[in-house]
């Protein structure tokens, strides 16, 4: 059986990958994922949304302080 990675969007935050992920360049260079603080393979990678990490693709927590936010933009009020 294969293992899928598991994606989740945090709230006003990062996308949370969890399981086998292999991130590569346009040009299909591979990104090596950060290993884990013990050194061992990273089970968890957390990628930016906001565009504003210093670390892209991975989140940096910049969201926390451009006040990114997932809620859809507002509708304009109907005229007439």
């Amino acid at each position: 059986m294969t293992e899928f990675a598991r994606i989740t969007p945090k709230p006003n935050g990062p996308l949370i990958v969890q399981g086998p992920v292999q991130i590569v360049t346009q040009d299909g260079r591979e990104i090596p994922v950060p290993p884990r603080k013990d050194g061992r393979p990273s089970e968890v990678v957390v990628l930016c949304r906001c565009g504003g990490s210093a670390t892209k693709p991975f989140c940096d927590g910049t969201h926390k302080r451009n006040g990114f936010t997932d809620a859809p933009p507002m509708s304009p009020a109907p005229t007439g």
